[in-house]
């Protein structure tokens, strides 16, 4: 059975986590003009947000994911899902639905009203686990380069 910790995002689990998910969409990202940006550790330490880690059923972490909140949006305060990563070995489990499920739940009992992301168009299964959650298409709200595509949610 998997199980989803909170982890500091500079934990060595979390950390190689973080590395391979980067390192795999630079390899595939159109133009090869990716740009990896570590998180500050304080970005996904509460008050501010949090960072998950998912380990599977034999305590090995197979995947991650953080909210952090930003500035609020037109329905209030909003947290943004940041680095939702399974590993090869856990696709198609859904385990990429189970991490958004509790980064949602968390985003609730934090008191957002909404949740935003943004993604880029290669990442279809990501595009459409976004779908099947309930995330639909917004206007950019950030400037991120490596983003094609923005989504929300509203969670009141």
């Amino acid at each position: 059975m998997v199980s989803i910790r909170t982890s500091p995002v500079d934990a060595p689990d979390a950390h190689a986590l973080l590395e391979e998910y980067f390192g795999l969409r630079a390899a595939i990202f159109p133009g090869g003009a990716y740009r990896t940006v570590f998180p500050s550790p304080a970005t996904f330490v509460e008050p501010a947000g949090v960072f998950v880690v998912m380990d599977d059923d034999q305590s090995q972490p197979v995947g991650c994911g953080g909210i952090r909140r930003i500035e609020d949006g037109p329905h209030g305060p909003r947290d943004e899902v940041k680095h939702l990563f399974v590993r090869d070995s856990g696709r198609g489990r859904g385990w990429g639905r189970g991490i958004l499920d509790d980064l949602e739940r968390r985003a609730r009992e934090r008191g957002a009203a909404e949740l935003v992301l943004d993604t880029h168009h290669t990442l279809e299964a990501a595009g459409g686990l976004y779908a099947r959650s309930g995330f639909e298409a917004i206007p950019p709200y950030n400037d991120n380069a490596n983003a094609t595509r923005w989504y929300g949610k509203v969670l009141v």
